[in-house]
């Protein structure tokens, strides 16, 4: 499995990528913005996006968007820090699969992940 991680705080992305990581058979790709996220996603072929909502240039909303107009439907959780009702109807709106709340525990990302890319959350 190949998980494609971007955040431009580089604390965040290993938070994601560490337990990502430990995870048998997980590939993590990073990504410090959304213009990198975009590059790396057109080079590549991943099996889902974990990304960020705020980050310079490409925020994950618009990466959202850009890919999806090309009619890719690869996974993909929202991390934010923005929990108001109207965030995540355009993030819903934008096609993200799921959302994730920071701060964060590691299982519930594995939980969501694993989900995300149809693996068992025990096989972790």
């Amino acid at each position: 499995m190949k998980i494609l991680i971007a955040d431009d705080d580089p604390i965040s992305r290993a938070m994601i990528s560490v337990p990502l990581r430990a995870s048998a058979g997980m590939e993590v790709v990073e990504a410090a913005n959304g213009q990198e996220a975009r590059s790396l996603f057109d080079k590549n072929q991943f099996d889902a996006v974990v990304i960020d909502w705020q980050m310079p240039g490409m925020s994950g909303l618009d990466f959202t968007r850009s890919i999806r107009l090309t009619g890719s439907q690869v996974p993909i959780l929202m991390v934010t820090a923005q929990s108001g009702r109207q965030h995540v109807i355009k993030a819903i709106k934008a096609g993200i699969s799921d959302y994730l709340l920071k701060p964060f525990e590691a299982n519930v990302l594995w939980s969501k992940v694993s989900r995300l890319i149809g693996r068992p959350a025990e096989s972790k």
